[in-house]
């Protein structure tokens, strides 16, 4: 599967730890995807796939859905493009 990375961030913050996103493109989808991330100290990451800009077909966010289980250097490389747009927290 082939993803290319659109924008990406990340806060960090005492109360909700690491909250991030990352949008990206597959390859042949008509619709780009976001993926939200949240982890309070940095290890064990939960995140929810949604599309970008509106609804698209079912089986292609199955799809990525999958990908993201099966492979996990994709699903580490996607996290770690968040980590690295990780933003100063404000005083």
């Amino acid at each position: 599967m082939n993803v290319n990375v659109l924008e990406a961030g990340m806060t960090h913050s005492v109360e909700d730890g690491y909250v991030g996103f990352v949008r990206f493109e597959v390859e042949g989808h008509v619709r780009k995807y976001e993926m939200a991330l949240q982890s309070k100290k940095g290890k064990d990451w939960g995140y929810s796939l949604l599309f970008l800009d509106g609804s698209g077909p079912e089986e292609q966010i199955e799809q990525v859905e999958e990908q993201l289980e099966e492979d996990d250097d994709l699903y580490f490389r996607l996290i770690g493009v968040a980590r690295d747009a990780l933003q100063p927290q404000q005083p």
